[in-house]
């Protein structure tokens, strides 16, 4: 019997007829412009996608290097959310998600080569209890007697801060910011912690703080709810969900032009023109380029995201948001280098030094080291017993990184030796290494970060059928910039579609 197929009812017929006469521009290429690209066109919109550099992903990459096929830039997510778990559901299906075999962390920097595991019982760094024997073992005698006397503040002391650096100085001393919390802050994101909003990063801690008495009382008391590690990847590196991105577009008739930047916005009437230019490697590429789309000089549309990073956006949309404090410079953020070394090290096999090593600032040229293969069977798996994947980190507020002004040799000589002294392993053994350069940018606890977003945001929803999304808007990680990515493009397609008066 042929199966029967209902018939759309006619009030639908007209929905859908719109969304395929709606026209949508993403301009960025990165996971916010794929994610924001896919939500559109999977309710049947006319997408194009135009993308400045010869590749997709962004942050997420790939590179081939001795039998190897290394992530290079974003790796994991944060499962706090389900974003990019329900993003991956529907277009890589059958990916196998892992979370991390090993993702414990220790504090190198220390004094004549010292490390120490970082502990359990910390948030953002700062201990519960600093008579514990790890926290003497990194702030020492006097700096646990100095954190005790957070314990012994009277209460009429305690109020609401909203700078980490601060209130970890002002509670509990000068040791506990510098070798605890300042590790982690400088080397996953580039922050120094005066520049951390507690409020962020942290909820809960400051009304935690007044009802324990206490900081350290206020950290354990959030650690008593506080998940397990919540963070996940996907077996074989996550270069996967470009792929699965890209592919899924396609299905859907999107129009992908790579190399080809977006130099003019105009808006005439209800409708938006994007103007086009080839990039130089785009003409290059021509000759062979046979299956690729012509580039046209513009394009109409009825709606327009702009998900490149924070300078080309405000360059892009000055003149069309009329705005004069959008055209503002872009804040500046913080150079990062990383160098990824295959090395032959099988004392590495142990994994001496967990997963992440976080330097002390200014104890050395690196701000710390992801030991991949510990981290992540899959990799350690490919790389086989004796082999390891580390990634060092270079670049940390107010200096340039380390490697700024060295070539390739020497860069990745600097990379092995400081994660010999990092990881107390010699890991001269470099088998491949490769070099990554980058510009961080700021987490959404930054301060000062939320009401900046709120700015242009607010700035954005005066011009109907624009939506602007990215890292530089939605605060840094995967999960972030997808679940802000999926939001702004709702609330477009809703105006678009519904005509709700949001102005999305």
């Amino acid at each position: 019997m042929d199966a029967v197929t209902d018939p759309v009812p006619e009030p639908l017929q007209e929905l859908v007829a719109h969304a395929r006469d709606t026209r949508v521009v993403v301009v960025g290429g990165g996971i916010a412009g794929l994610v924001a690209a896919w939500e559109c066109a999977k309710v049947g919109m006319a997408v194009t996608l135009v993308e400045a550099s010869p590749r997709l992903g962004g942050v997420i990459g790939t590179v081939e290097t001795s039998g190897l096929r290394l992530d290079v830039g974003a790796t994991c997510w944060s499962a706090r959310g389900g974003a990019v778990r329900r993003l991956i559901d529907e277009v890589l299906p059958d990916a196998v998600v892992v979370r991390p075999r090993d993702d414990s962390a220790w504090i190198a920097g220390l004094g004549k080569g010292a490390a120490a595991p970082l502990p359990p019982d910390t948030l953002l760094g700062i201990p519960a209890n600093p008579w514990d024997e790890r926290v003497r073992r990194i702030i020492g005698w006097g700096g646990t007697w100095r954190a005790y006397l957070d314990r012994l503040r009277p209460p009429l002391t305690i109020g609401s801060e909203h700078s980490l650096g601060r209130l970890v100085t002002r509670r509990m001393g000068e040791k506990v910011r510098d070798r605890l919390v300042a590790p982690l802050s400088v080397d996953r994101f580039g922050l120094d912690p005066d520049d951390v909003d507690v409020e962020v990063a942290a909820p809960g801690l400051n009304p935690a703080l007044t009802r324990t008495g206490s900081l350290g009382g206020a950290v354990a008391d959030l650690l008593t709810d506080a998940p397990g590690s919540s963070v996940e990847g996907l077996d074989g590196g996550m270069p996967q969900l470009v792929a699965a991105l890209n592919a899924r577009l396609a299905d859907r008739g999107v129009v992908v032009h790579t190399s080809t930047r977006a130099t003019g916005l105009v808006r005439d009437g209800g409708q938006w023109t994007v103007v086009l230019a080839p990039t130089a490697a785009h003409q290059a590429d021509a000759p062979d380029a046979e299956d690729a789309p012509a580039v046209p000089a513009e394009l109409s549309a009825d709606a327009v995201v702009v998900a490149t990073d924070e300078g080309a956006a405000r360059t892009f949309l000055g003149a069309a948001v009329d705005d004069p404090e959008f055209t503002a410079a872009a804040p500046a953020g913080i150079a990062r280098e990383v160098v990824t070394l295959v090395v032959d090290a099988p004392a590495l096999d142990a994994a001496p030094r967990g997963a992440h090593v976080h330097a002390v600032p200014g104890s050395g040229a690196a701000t710390g080291l992801v030991h991949e293969t510990a981290r992540w069977e899959w990799l350690a798996r490919d790389a086989g017993a004796g082999r390891h994947v580390v990634r060092v980190a270079f670049g940390a507020p107010g200096a340039a990184p380390a490697t700024a002004g060295l070539d390739d040799t020497a860069a990745f000589t600097l990379a092995a030796r400081e994660a010999s002294t990092l990881l107390g392993v010699s890991v001269e053994r470099v088998v491949a290494a490769h070099r990554d350069r980058f510009t961080l940018v700021p987490p959404v606890s930054a301060r000062g970060h939320q009401e900046r977003a709120a700015a242009v945001r607010a700035v954005v929803a005066k011009a109907r059928g624009l939506a602007v999304v990215g890292a530089w808007i939605a605060g840094s990680g995967l999960a972030q910039v997808a679940a802000d990515a999926h939001a702004e493009a709702d609330r477009l397609r809703r105006g678009a579609l519904w005509g709700d008066g949001s102005h999305a």
